[in-house]
């Protein structure tokens, strides 16, 4: 068994906008290892989150990596813009990519890590041909869009197949898992072959946020205990 930590990541969408500077706070002082920032149009998702000038302020005091999901019409567009407002990591999705390859060649050329996300109907196997390319691949456990939603299970056989997909051709694949995340599956998850937990409601909707991100990033020292 590999002794690799798996990564935490909360959803800064599921975060009180009132109080979003504390909610930053918060996300640094805590167990989390990335700020998971869901850029929305209206469009691709029936939803608008927030824009690059809300990213730009969350950047602005983040002493953490900025994970950045596109769920965004030709995102080829913003992606200078996602660099230059303090991604590290930039996420587009398959389904909104004509020429995914040169995108991803794009974000790499930027300095960031290059990502794609799988909508929860959408085979792994459609990235056979890029997947030495891909630094993470974010599989959607909801339907995108909005927050809250119920974990869909045939996840965990994306999960598996993916791993099995990227064994031999890129082993430091990062799989990040994104909707309703929390303990309940977090060890399962794992247990398939993820590596990133991107955690919205089962964070800022706890009494106790930080307590909750400890408990999803010790899930898997309670596994090996078992």
């Amino acid at each position: 068994m590999s002794s690799k930590k798996h990564l935490i990541a909360p959803s800064v969408l599921a975060a009180d906008f009132a109080k979003l500077y504390d909610d930053i706070i918060m996300v640094n002082n805590s167990e989390a290892d990335w700020f998971h920032i869901d850029i929305m149009d209206g469009v691709f998702v029936p939803n608008i989150s927030f824009g690059f000038p809300v990213m730009q302020a969350i950047a602005k005091h983040a002493t953490k990596p900025l994970d950045v999901h596109l769920m965004i019409v030709d995102p080829d567009r913003y992606l200078q813009l996602c660099k230059d407002s303090g991604a590290a990591v930039i996420t587009v999705h398959y389904e909104a990519c004509t020429h995914l390859h040169r995108t991803l060649a794009a974000i790499k050329e930027l300095g960031c890590k290059a990502g794609v996300a799988l909508n929860p109907h959408t085979p792994v196997s459609l990235l056979e041909d890029v997947i030495a390319d891909l630094d993470l691949v974010c599989l959607m456990s909801v339907n995108p869009g909005f927050g809250g939603q119920k974990f869909i299970q045939n996840t965990y056989n994306k999960v598996k197949q993916l791993r099995a997909m990227a064994a031999g051709v890129n082993d430091g694949l990062l799989i990040e898992i994104d909707g309703g995340v929390g303990v309940g599956n977090a060890g399962a998850l794992l247990q398939a072959g993820a590596d990133v937990l991107v955690a919205g409601s089962s964070v800022f909707a706890a009494a106790n946020p930080t307590q909750s991100i400890a408990d999803l990033k010790a899930v898997d020292i309670q596994l090996k205990n078992i």
